[in-house]
């Protein structure tokens, strides 16, 4: 291990500017790169967050804590049993449980909807911002299309103890600064 850091800092010690400008160039299109593609997907599913990690236990055993869901809003009417991706105001995280009411006023278009936690006792109107009863097409960020199980727990793990993830930033940023290449 400390070869490793020796080497980093060897490395870095003899780089000259124009080394450290190209690297430092190179870095920035991997974060450029990473954002053109979040905003790709957010173009082709219509979602303004195509991909989500199951924080909780709420949708066991559909979906395990650390699973990621990849989601898709689409136009067709949202309907029962689907799994959607939800934000309610008054809170930052989006919760993920399955629709078990769907309201339809055929007049006015107008839909409401009523989600439950596959793993909960009552349905979700304690979750909802107060006075709320149901949610509308305005709340949803999109369907459940497919998911992989477990993956997600690295973004659990860096939010839980952040100083992993500062860490994990660090490390990859010194190895891209240092790279040979």
């Amino acid at each position: 291990m400390s070869n490793i850091v020796t080497e980093t800092w060897t490395t870095l010690r003899t780089m000259n500017k124009r080394q450290f400008l190209t690297q430092g160039v190179s870095l920035g299109l991997i974060v450029t790169s990473a954002l053109i593609i979040w905003k790709t997907l957010m173009l082709g599913t219509g979602s303004e967050s195509p991909v989500v990690v199951v924080l909780s236990g709420s949708m066991q055993p559909a979906f395990y804590r650390g699973d990621i869901l990849f989601l898709y809003l689409g136009d067709a009417p949202i309907r029962m049993g689907e799994i959607v991706v939800f934000n309610v105001e008054g809170r930052d995280i989006p919760i993920v449980h399955r629709v078990i009411k769907v309201h339809e006023r055929h007049k006015t278009g107008h839909v409401d909807i009523l989600t439950k936690g596959d793993n909960n006792y009552g349905d979700d109107k304690v979750l909802y911002a107060s006075g709320q009863e149901w949610l509308n097409r305005k709340h949803i960020m999109g369907r459940a299309v497919g998911y992989l199980p477990s993956v997600g727990m690295v973004t659990i793990v860096m939010n839980d103890y952040p100083y992993v993830k500062y860490l994990l930033i660090c490390v990859l940023g010194i190895l891209v600064v240092t790279s040979k290449e």
